[in-house]
């Protein structure tokens, strides 16, 4: 096999995200971020029936959304 032949398998072998993907993507991101600015507001039992402190909640505040 020539060096061109594996060069167009390999690309095609990418597929290209579908804008169903990029849809569910946004949705994550925008869920993400909502959950991260009402953890600031959830009282310190609360926190602490999760296991969380309120540095811990800051902390998750301050990722940006796109980080898990």
């Amino acid at each position: 096999m020539s060096m061109m032949s594996l060069t167009v398998t390999s690309i095609r072998s990418r597929r290209l995200p579908q804008w169903s993907e990029f849809g569910a993507l946004f949705i994550e991101w925008r869920q993400r971020a909502r959950s991260r600015r009402e953890i600031m507001t959830l009282s310190e039992r609360d926190l602490s029936d999760m296991g969380l402190t309120r540095l811990d909640a800051f902390n998750e505040t301050c990722k940006p959304f796109w980080e898990a």
